[in-house]
């Protein structure tokens, strides 16, 4: 199988039909979950698509050093590569890291200020503009709408996608949607909310938010808990 076919047949397909067409440019996505259930292995699952659908991608982590996220692609891609017979693997996977950045916040030091500056060096001295930003680990109990208008201003600068990562616990309060904190509380500034929740047997996906449609449809991917890739149920 070549990318091209591959991109056709990937079970993001069906999640942007989901949520009429995708999340689009300026846009922020959360991907809430409780911790380990598989909300990285999400986040770099959608990065793959654009990185393999010629998208510039910028990885921010903020609990995670550079080395362990790029061990985490690899390991991700290889299995994908695998279970679809990619062709061309290495050249594929040479493409992928050329259009991949990946930058490491740790310790609380992540800003929108510092995003930034690091997007405004990497246009000028690489010629790297992304067009999908991933932050992982970003505090949402210590969030602000001040801070996620921000960055969706940044995003908008850029016509990038912004998807996310928000720990949710297990007693969290939601609202009539649905919506766990302490995303609701901040939900005017996001466009797409998805839940993952594992019942033994696969992390099943829910759609929680649709940009402001008042129907959300039921989606029908999961993450398979051994490969951790995204597959159709």
């Amino acid at each position: 199988m070549y990318r091209k076919e591959l991109n056709e047949r990937s079970p993001l397909r069906v999640f942007e039909q989901s949520i009429h067409g995708g999340l689009g440019p300026g846009n922020i996505g959360v991907a809430a979950g409780r911790h380990g259930v598989g909300k990285t292995a999400f986040l770099v699952g959608v990065a793959l698509d654009d990185l393999m659908r010629g998208r510039r991608v910028l990885h921010v982590a903020l609990d995670q050093p550079v080395e362990k996220v790029r061990e985490y692609y690899d390991e991700i891609f290889i299995d994908l590569a695998r279970s679809s017979g990619l062709e061309d693997v290495g050249v594929e996977r040479l493409e992928m890291e050329r259009s991949r950045n990946i930058h490491s916040y740790l310790g609380g030091t992540f800003s929108v200020a510092r995003l930034r500056e690091a997007v405004g060096f990497l246009r000028e001295h690489a010629h790297f503009v992304p067009r999908a930003l991933v932050i992982d680990g970003y505090d949402f109990e210590k969030g602000t709408a001040a801070g996620l208008a921000e960055l969706r201003g940044l995003a908008g600068e850029l016509e990038a996608e912004v998807w996310m990562s928000a720990v949710v616990h297990r007693d969290a309060p939601r609202d009539p949607r649905g919506i766990p904190e302490p995303v609701a509380r901040l939900q005017g500034d996001i466009s797409v909310i998805v839940s993952l929740a594992h019942d033994g047997k696969a992390v099943h996906l829910r759609l929680l938010k649709d940009h402001d449609n008042p129907d959300v449809s039921d989606l029908t991917i999961a993450l398979d808990p051994v490969t951790m890739l995204l597959v159709r149920e």
